[in-house]
């Protein structure tokens, strides 16, 4: 499979939205466990974090800033699932005490710098074909 295919923009949206959309609907098929025991539910999580941190870095520019920043959102959000695990102490990942709070926390913290760098990929691309048009 071609990965360029598959980091298309609109082929990243459609993973997303698909995987939010479920998480947020709370369908069955979330407990679903996949070959080695990780629920369906963790691996589409992940998906919503990993999809924003992709569409970032595919839509900023080379050797910007903005491209250093979104390969460090896709590195934390690739990273938020063992760390998730770890904290956890399994797959399924239900916490006791004070790790949930820490878990929460990572996770805000994750998904919020993951759809800054989204934000700040698109309004750069966005600037950048205004200026192109304005400049032809």
């Amino acid at each position: 499979m071609n990965f360029k295919a598959i980091a298309h923009p609109g082929v990243l949206t459609a993973i997303g939205l698909f995987s939010l959309g479920s998480l947020l609907a709370g369908p069955d098929y979330l407990l679903w466990p996949l070959p080695g025991g990780l629920p369906l539910g963790n691996l589409l999580a992940l998906l919503c974090l990993c999809v924003p941190a992709a569409l970032a870095l595919s839509l900023s520019k080379p050797g910007s800033a903005c491209r250093f920043l979104s390969r460090m959102a896709v590195v934390l959000a690739l990273l938020w699932l063992p760390v998730s695990i770890a904290l956890a102490g399994n797959l399924d990942l239900i916490f006791i005490g004070t790790r949930g709070i820490v878990w929460l926390w990572l996770s805000l913290v994750t998904a919020c710098y993951v759809l800054a760098m989204m934000a700040w990929a698109m309004a750069a691309a966005l600037l950048g074909r205004r200026k192109r048009k304005s400049a032809a």
